[in-house]
């Protein structure tokens, strides 16, 4: 009786595998992961014009005269530059509303991990301009740099040599390098925040 429920126990994957169909079943292709970094290795995420890092961009602002677009545009820049994460000497230092021109630097915090227990952040400096015309802003963020590490060892860094391909991105364009990534993450959101607020500022009532 033992030998007889050793051999169906035998049998038994056997009888599994010849009834498994496997041309029956529904072919799928393999589902590939989306790389959670994919939007800051795309090609352009990070464009040098003229040897400088810059983020250009024209909002479309339908039915808006260009004092409009001047006047809606200097009221958020002056906004931008007293909120809490920014730091002495962020300022408005172009307006002409002659040519509907507007620039502003800024310094601010650019938190990458916070808690508790420890701080990780830089200082961000950088440049808005922007030039408004009937139905349309010109929008251009240049002259990025970094000053890190503040409170111990103070590390500056230049966007061009820190946040572009070339040294923060694989040849492969499949992860990017672990000292730079954080900067260039947290640059381009920054840069993706400001057009997106611009953008609904300008257009929220057409």
């Amino acid at each position: 009786m033992k030998k007889f429920l050793i051999a169906i126990l035998m049998a038994m994957p056997m009888l599994a595998a010849a009834q498994d169909n496997t041309w029956e079943r529904i072919e799928q292709e393999p589902v590939q992961k989306e790389n959670p970094d994919a939007k800051y290795l795309a090609e352009g995420a990070v464009p040098v014009v003229d040897g400088k890092v810059c983020w250009q961009t024209t909002i479309t602002a339908p039915g808006k005269s260009a004092q409009q677009i001047y006047d809606i545009l200097l009221k958020q820049m002056t906004k931008m530059v007293n909120e809490p994460n920014q730091i002495a000497n962020s300022t408005i230092a172009l307006q002409n509303s002659e040519t509907y021109e507007l620039g502003a630097v800024f310094h601010e915090w650019l938190v990458f991990k916070s808690s508790a227990l420890s701080l990780d952040r830089t200082k961000f400096n950088f440049q808005l301009f922007v030039k408004c015309a009937n139905g349309k802003a010109e929008i251009k963020i240049t002259r990025i740099t970094y000053d890190y590490d503040m409170d111990r060892k103070p590390v500056h860094y230049d966007a061009e040599t820190w946040i572009t391909d070339k040294y923060a991105v694989n040849k492969k364009r499949t992860k990017l390098y672990p000292l730079s990534s954080k900067f260039r993450r947290k640059t381009i959101d920054r840069k993706d925040f400001i057009f997106n607020k611009f953008n609904t500022l300008l257009n929220e009532n057409n």
